[in-house]
């Protein structure tokens, strides 16, 4: 029996990341260049970190909005596909088993997302729609991760829209970034830790979940990420047009 050198409060946690069997290889044997173990340690490690990643990533873009009162550059259809396609995800990886640290930044993303929403709703003048839609999205959730309401073929199915649904979330955003010339109130760092975390992403799903759907949307997700990275360098220090979606604005017309 392999002796452990690590503290126990240590190494119970590392094994409940990486399992038994890796923890024993890499860390009480020190075999740290065994591939399997490697890569499955590597995956797990990046996914805990995307899944932390995910519990803030938004948030710099809701403090953004609160100090400038401005939605300013940021496109209301985008967060709307991108939170439906947050509540597919994680209702078709939960139902399916999969790891939590393979999807458990949507679940974060998805909160942040559910309240920009409402926020970019409440500005634009549109809070009765905001609370219509925020009840909606309450009841849909329920219905998705109900057996009952919505079987395993037809999440199957919505699973696989979400693929397209991802990609065409972030087409309104590139295109209103290509028409203004300005990134507006969008946040340089919510862009680049999404499209970070996905390249990190396409990794783990590699490594750990064996299913074309999963995998096609990661590598979708990529490469649109990819597109509003670049915009963002592109336009860094790009002129502001003339706000009219200003809560100042709006007081004083």
């Amino acid at each position: 029996m392999t002796e452990h050198w690590l503290p126990e409060f240590l190494r119970s946690p590392l094994a409940a990341l990486i399992g038994e069997e890796c923890t024993v290889t890499l860390v009480d044997q020190l075999n740290v260049f065994e591939p399997k173990c490697l890569r499955f340690a590597l995956s797990k490690g990046l996914g805990l970190g995307i899944v932390l990643g995910g519990c803030v990533v938004k948030l710099p873009q809701l403090f953004k909005i609160l100090k400038s009162k401005s939605v300013a550059g940021i496109s209301l259809s985008s967060y709307v596909l991108e939170l439906f396609a947050n509540i597919i995800t994680i209702a078709y990886n939960f139902r399916k088993g999969y790891d939590f640290t393979t999807y458990g930044e949507a679940l974060f993303i998805g909160a942040q997302n559910y309240v920009i929403t409402l926020l970019i709703m409440l500005m634009m003048g549109r809070a009765s729609l905001g609370m219509a839609a925020g009840a909606f999205l309450v009841v849909f959730t329920y219905a998705i991760f109900s057996d009952t309401l919505v079987n395993s073929a037809l999440l199957s199915a919505l699973y696989g829209l979400t693929i397209p649904l991802v990609v065409s979330s972030r087409i309104p955003q590139i295109y209103t970034i290509h028409k203004n010339k300005y990134t507006g109130q969008l946040s340089a760092f919510a862009v680049f830790n999404y499209f970070f975390g996905t390249a990190a992403r396409l990794y783990t799903t590699l490594v750990q979940v064996d299913d074309s759907l999963v995998l096609t949307g990661v590598v979708l997700a990529t490469v649109a990420n990819g597109i509003l990275a670049v915009q963002m360098l592109y336009y860094w220090n790009a002129p502001a047009p003339k706000d009219k979606y200003r809560l100042d604005s709006k007081k004083n017309e």
